[in-house]
């Protein structure tokens, strides 16, 4: 009887969430089949511009719903001050499959640098080849147009992981952010990605409802310089990621936390 009472009262809150999720899909399905009409006859530099401000406009509209909805908490205004900063790479832990909207909705100048396969993507490829936002296909031609692009003024979203994490807290970093940051000159901005939810991570499917709200929270770390030696460059930088959340684990207070909605699995 208290597990049917439980899927009963969760039964509204799940057709939110799909409800949202429905939103973000329609939203880059339509601005996507836009981008497939305008990307061969706009030039580079206003298609790049325009691309990346509405895609951020877009995720800017998501997060907005979700928050007054009370389906997610986000806190990531620590990002606003460096909307403008041009030329700077964001390096952020990657728990889920919402993080890089959480940074893009918040950088309108930043280009990511995605999987090769979703180049192709139906919601995301038209879109993401507008704004030039950047294949790991090749990854000499990676290094050469995420340079280019902090060169031009550009901001640039890495997830060093590579993919969600897999080895709590932090999988090893894959290489190339700090040779990227070698060449352009271009310091590293860290950013910590916290949340008290495993929707959408590693293995959680997109219908399973977890606890609600979801709560993210984006806090700013360290500023590395850029160095001769990006080897050890990239080492001490995934040392500091790994030390920082094995410390926030550790210092975190599971037995205080508050209230929310059952899971409906």
């Amino acid at each position: 009887m208290t597990r049917v009472l439980r899927i009963l009262t969760s039964i509204p809150l799940a057709l939110m969430l799909y409800a949202l999720l429905l939103f973000l899909g329609l939203i880059s399905l339509v601005w996507n089949l836009v981008a497939m009409l305008i990307y061969p006859v706009m030039p580079a530099r206003p298609a790049r511009a325009l691309g990346r401000m509405t895609i951020a406009f877009a995720y800017r509209m998501f997060w907005w719903l979700a928050s007054v909805t009370g389906m997610m908490r986000i806190d990531a205004s620590c990002l606003d001050p460096m909307r403008k900063e041009p030329g700077v790479i964001f390096v952020a832990n990657h728990p889920t499959m919402l993080d890089a909207l959480l940074l893009v909705a918040r950088l309108p100048r930043s280009a990511c640098i995605m999987k090769a396969d979703l180049m192709g993507n139906i919601f995301l490829g038209a879109g993401a080849r507008l704004a030039r936002y950047i294949s790991n296909k090749s990854a000499r031609t990676m290094v050469r147009l995420a340079v280019n692009d902090l060169r031009n003024g550009g901001q640039l979203v890495i997830f060093p992981e590579g993919t969600r994490t897999v080895t709590p807290p932090l999988n090893p970093f894959r290489p190339g952010t700090t040779l990227i940051a070698k060449l352009a000159q271009a310091p590293i901005q860290t950013v910590f990605i916290d949340t008290d939810s495993p929707y959408l991570s590693k293995g959680w499917p997109l219908w399973r409802v977890p606890p609600l709200p979801i709560v993210f929270t984006l806090r700013l770390g360290k500023r590395f310089a850029p160095t001769q030696d990006s080897d050890v460059l990239q080492a001490d930088l995934e040392q500091y990621f790994r030390h920082n959340m094995e410390q926030r684990a550790t210092d975190a207070s599971p037995e205080c936390q508050t209230p929310r909605a059952p899971t409906l699995s």
